[in-house]
């Protein structure tokens, strides 16, 4: 199934303000062009299928947006995400969203992606810090996996594919959630115990991480919140479940399984 991107959308309704946009038969958008759409308070509607033909999406002129004025023959090589504008040169408070698209340094995906990234060299500091001690080597390959999955994410944002993910630390999304909401009934240990540093240092830093998961999770929430609407539900789903696997490695880690 072909997925139509904000790219394409940009480009198909240049300089247009239909009332709907109608999805055709055999295509879906990605959620980066459902939330272009969203912003520019276009409707989605599917085409009926069988129709006898696309309807055509009803559009009335809007005004140009705004160009930056080159010589014959210069073509702009960047476009502003939020008004449409082009660029020669890209203008040093700005950075790419994706492709030649450029939005603000403090756009809120753009703190998304720093958070995100920070999130990903702290999965890296606390590896290098545990593997100085006799740690489990499972610990570290747990935590290889987290990191692996934060990558996988940022690349997905920033190329604008559908994030999918089945497993975390080998278990499923509801083994996940089972084993988080009844820590007792897994590992024999209560749920959620408050970090005390005699718990030792690995325990803290795993506490570490998913506080750290979580205030990336916030960002998500406020950088994919369009028009009283939520986009990228599948990035934003998986950073919850990554705080719940951190939260089962907190007390896998009290259990023994991790000595």
């Amino acid at each position: 199934m072909k997925v139509i991107t904000e790219a394409i959308l940009r480009d198909e309704l240049r300089n247009t303000q239909p009332d709907t946009y109608y999805i055709p038969e055999g295509k879906l958008l990605s959620p980066a062009a459902r939330e272009y759409l969203q912003q520019r308070k276009i409707k989605i509607s599917k085409i009926k299928p069988n129709s006898a033909a696309s309807p055509e999406p009803v559009s009335t002129p809007v005004p140009e947006m705004p160009t930056v004025q080159v010589a014959e023959g210069v073509k702009p090589k960047f476009v502003d995400y939020v008004t449409g504008a082009y660029y020669i040169e890209k203008p040093e408070h700005m950075t790419h969203l994706y492709g030649n698209v450029l939005v603000p340094k403090n756009h809120p995906r753009i703190l998304f992606r720093g958070k995100l990234d920070s999130l990903q060299a702290l999965v890296v500091l606390n590896q290098a810090m545990i593997a100085e001690g006799n740690c489990n080597e499972q610990l570290l390959r747990d935590l290889s996996n987290i990191l692996g999955i934060l990558r996988e994410m940022m690349r997905c944002d920033v190329l604008d594919e559908e994030f999918r993910n089945e497993y975390i630390i080998g278990l499923s999304h509801v083994e996940l959630r089972e084993r988080s909401h009844d820590p007792m009934k897994f590992y024999k240990v209560k749920q959620m115990v408050l970090p005390d540093y005699t718990m030792g240092k690995e325990y803290a830093l795993l506490n570490q991480l998913r506080t750290a998961v979580r205030e990336c999770e916030t960002s998500a929430a406020s950088a994919f919140h369009i028009g009283g609407k939520y986009t990228r539900k599948d990035i934003i789903e998986e950073l919850n479940r990554l705080s719940s696997a951190l939260h089962i490695m907190m007390c896998k880690y009290l259990a023994g399984d991790y000595r």
